[in-house]
């Protein structure tokens, strides 16, 4: 399927679904597939894995409906497939209070997996805000996304964007020297 026919959004309601999202191999091997179709081979490759592994978590995916077989090709009698993302974007469901927010723990995995002399920019800001500013700083962080993502030339080299706006708990333990609000 040609990149302009994908739906925007796959989202994710199934526990098969969330199971195949939830696997940090699996979460890489659609980060390979994002911006153009790939054959095991080359996910293998690209991901680190031998070729039966990657086969092995790419029909996972495809099981899940994530991924897809979008052409063939023979290649000395052997069929090869090339696979793609079913989607531009997966909309993972909420976690629930408590529960692990699996994109983050991706993000942090693959921020820590990123080589240590490459250019990264990180940081944190801890803001107060209205409602409404909260509202438009959370649009306006999406627009920005989506404006690179229009941006994006998959001959160039991988770039991630991670960005979570929320309100942190207001319960626990307080730092010391710091007053309870």
């Amino acid at each position: 399927m040609p990149a302009d026919d994908l739906p925007e959004t796959f989202h994710v309601t199934t526990d098969e679904q969330l199971r195949a999202v939830s696997n940090l191999t699996r979460h890489r091997i659609m980060a390979v597939l994002r911006f153009e179709p790939a054959t095991i081979t080359q996910i293998a490759a690209r991901v680190g894995l031998a070729k039966g592994s990657s086969s092995y978590h790419v029909r996972l995916l495809e099981r899940a409906g994530l991924v897809e077989v979008v052409r063939t090709r023979k290649v000395r009698g052997v069929t090869e497939r090339y696979y793609a993302m079913t989607a531009r974007t997966i909309e993972l469901p909420d976690p629930g209070e408590g529960a692990p927010d699996l994109l983050m723990r991706h993000a942090v995995a693959d921020l820590e997996a990123s080589p240590a002399d490459g250019a990264r920019q990180v940081g944190m800001a801890h803001l107060r805000l209205t409602d409404e500013q909260f509202a438009e700083l959370g649009a306006r962080l999406e627009a920005l996304a989506d404006e690179y993502r229009k941006l994006s030339d998959p001959a160039l080299p991988d770039t991630s964007l991670v960005f979570a706006l929320f309100h942190p708990a207001t319960s626990g333990p307080t730092v010391a020297g710091e007053a309870a609000e």
